[in-house]
């Protein structure tokens, strides 16, 4: 049953909920609003594979990252995220970087092309974050809940910023934060969403989800993160 309620982690591409993803795509931590830098993309897997550490990236472009990000996000450069790309990643955190080697891979496939960003916070940034309201859309009754960001935005205009920088997500009934639930998430991110498949549960079944976007605020405001105008 689809409800539409409105109550208060390039636009990628979603895969098909059929295939497999291995494990949560979280990137925000709870309760710390973050912001995003800009894309990155300084190597290609010609070589050894594709290359983006955060050292080299932070040396080659002074002032554009935080010194210790809280946290990492790789898209392809057509906008698949690293799940659905398939691909055996070496390394994906926000201290080393993104690394994806071409001796990893399976009948001796090459790495995609990967671009990344960082996450830090807000003031790094000097916008701010701006919360939008809560969207609830779905329920988990059929395969799970879905509360995808071009769904929301479709049936919400106006409401939800053009490239969010961060997403909360927590229970309907309880407010509990969505990573504290020990369920597992299909997708998790502000470009995309959020995903909660009943399949991937040890249960079988999602608890009802509703989430909220963090958007770059137009004014400066104090203390970051109250809600304001997003769009």
């Amino acid at each position: 049953m689809i409800k539409l309620l409105s109550v208060a982690i390039v636009a990628a591409l979603f895969l098909e909920s059929h295939q497999r993803v291995p494990g949560p795509v979280l990137l925000i931590p709870k309760n710390k609003p973050q912001c995003w830098t800009d894309w990155f993309d300084r190597d290609d897997p010609s070589g050894s594979g594709d290359w983006e550490t955060f050292s080299n990236l932070y040396k080659e472009n002074p002032g554009k990252i935080c010194r210790k990000p809280q946290g990492i996000e790789a898209t392809t450069l057509s906008g698949l995220s690293v799940a659905a790309a398939g691909e055996v990643i070496f390394k994906n955190d926000a201290t080393s970087g993104f690394v994806c080697r071409n001796v990893d891979q399976t009948q001796k496939k090459m790495c995609s092309d990967y671009r990344v960003r960082f996450s830090c916070h807000p003031p790094f940034c000097g916008g701010g974050v701006c919360w939008t309201d809560w969207f609830d859309r779905d329920n988990p009754s059929g395969t799970g809940d879905w509360e995808l960001l071009k769904d929301l935005r479709k049936e919400n205009p106006g409401k939800i910023c053009k490239n969010p920088l961060s997403i909360e997500a927590v229970t309907t009934d309880t407010m509990t934060p969505a990573i504290s639930t020990g369920q597992t998430f299909y997708i998790f991110n502000p470009t995309q969403g959020f995903v909660c498949r009943n399949k991937d549960q040890r249960k079988r079944m999602c608890r009802d989800y509703k989430v909220r976007f963090g958007c770059p605020c137009k004014k400066p405001v104090e203390p970051c993160g109250i809600v304001g105008p997003c769009i």
